[in-house]
This record gives C-alpha cells, structure tokens and sequence, in this order.
C-alpha cells in the first residue's frame, strides 16, 4: 500500500511540473504554404489611431511598419522582416513563426539569438488571406480596453 501512495504521490508531483504551452503547436501547413514569399504591410489599422500611438512588437510605432519588408519560409517556419520607412528606425531581424490549427499566427522575433533562446514572442490571429494579400491582427491593451491593430499584407 505504501508503494501505491508513493508511486501515486510521484505521478501527481511529475504532472504537476510539467509546462504546458499556452499555444497549439499543432501546424495549419496549408495556410503555412499560403504565406510563403515576400511580402510589405501597406496598411496598419485601429480605432483611434489619430489620437493613440502603439508601439508595435516592442519596437516602434504601428505607423513605422507601413513599408516594411516581410519574408516567410514555409518549409523551416524562418523568415526575415525589415522596417524601412524614413523617419523610423532601420531596425531589421531574422523571426520564426508559425500558423497553428486555431488561425493563429505565432511568431519570435531573433534578434541575433537562437531560438530556443528567445523566449519573447508574439501570438497573433491571421485572416483574409487571398493570394495577394492577408491580415494580421493583435490585441493590445490602450488605456484598459482592448483594441484590434490590423496589419494589411500585401504580395511583393
């Protein structure tokens, strides 16, 4: 009987422990393969945004990715994305990304790090996606309320 409670008491610490991923790492590759190539955001979009100012992606503001150079690989889910508007940084970064079963778009961006390395990243849902173009949408936090930024792709 002890044995049983020992080995039951064990299960339940090892369960206990292990990490669960708040994100479906269950691939959507046809959607994935919809996305291969190069393209640009031609638009960023949400309400308020004469009046507000979001910072995308940690980096710069939403205006300064109007422009912006994206590149996805669909066979190694590796990709590469450059800001190139003047007047904003000329920050550029290698990303991983992914689209899972639930519409979600999930993406790291390097850095000049490893992966595994990198433990920031950014979960956003994908829609409207046509041959030419696709959306990106994120859910940020202004001021207490949730607002949607969409981010308009378009094929180079």
């Amino acid at each position: 009987m002890k044995k049983i409670l020992i080995i039951f008491s064990l299960t339940l610490v090892l369960n206990a422990c292990k990490s669960k991923s708040p994100v479906s790492t269950k691939l959507d590759n046809k959607t994935e393969v919809a996305l291969k190539g190069d393209w640009r955001i031609t638009a960023v979009t949400y309400p308020g945004s004469e009046y507000i100012k979001v910072t995308s992606f940690n980096i710069e503001d939403s205006k300064c990715f109007v422009n912006s150079e994206w590149s996805f690989i669909s066979n190694n889910n590796k990709g590469e994305m450059k800001l190139t508007k003047s007047g904003c940084s000329g920050y550029s970064s290698a990303l991983t990304w992914y689209i899972n079963k639930e519409g979600q778009f999930v993406m790291k961006l390097l850095e000049g790090v490893k992966a595994k390395k990198m433990e920031e990243g950014y979960v956003l849902t994908v829609s409207n996606i046509t041959d030419s173009s696709f959306q990106l949408i994120d859910n940020v936090n202004v001021g207490g309320k949730n607002i949607s930024v969409v981010y308009l792709f378009s094929r180079n």
